[in-house]
């Protein structure tokens, strides 16, 4: 009762400062080979370290468990440009949400005037402009890599501008 009272006070906090006395050690005093066996023994590895004989002694383990591991499939790809079609898009009705609010509430209650919010979509992890969504009648200029023709459309119609860049 005591034994198990002390093992749960060890157990209780991930900080606990653990008595030795609780210790696997303290714990094996008296059983000659401390859970090792006595034929077998506690040799260091003897299966090797990590992989090792995966195509060998271990070759029953890798098959059913790692179906794949070795061996080679299909052709080599050299200076392969990765991401080429990188495109994360952005539809018109959530454009207005890259301006910071305050800045925003002072263009759309300015209505039409001379000076224009500009949004960058590049900076702001975007690519190309999609045209769903309407926007508010306040000029905006745009810029980005690609833009949607109905996009386009919908960004002059309202009195913007779209610049695009490479």
């Amino acid at each position: 009762m005591r034994e198990e009272r002390e093992a749960d006070l060890a157990n209780e906090s991930p900080f606990f400062d653990f008595q030795t006395r609780l210790t696997k050690t303290r714990k094996h005093r008296g059983h000659v080979s401390a859970g090792h066996g006595r034929v077998g023994k506690h040799r260091k590895h003897p299966g090797g370290r990590g992989l090792a004989g995966g195509q060998h002694h271990h070759r029953t383990n890798m098959d059913k468990y790692h179906p794949g591991y070795f061996g080679k499939v299909g052709m080599r790809y050299f200076h392969k440009l990765q991401n080429q079609f990188w495109r994360p898009v952005l539809n018109l009705d959530k454009l207005w949400t890259l301006i910071p609010a305050e800045s925003r509430e002072k263009y759309l209650s300015a209505g039409k005037t001379d000076t224009a919010p500009v949004i960058d979509l590049l900076a702001n992890g975007y690519s190309k402009l999609l045209g769903k969504g309407r926007l508010p009648e306040v000029p905006v200029i745009v810029k980005a890599r690609f833009v949607s023709k109905l996009a386009e459309k919908k960004i002059k119609e309202a009195g913007g501008a779209v610049e695009l860049v490479a």
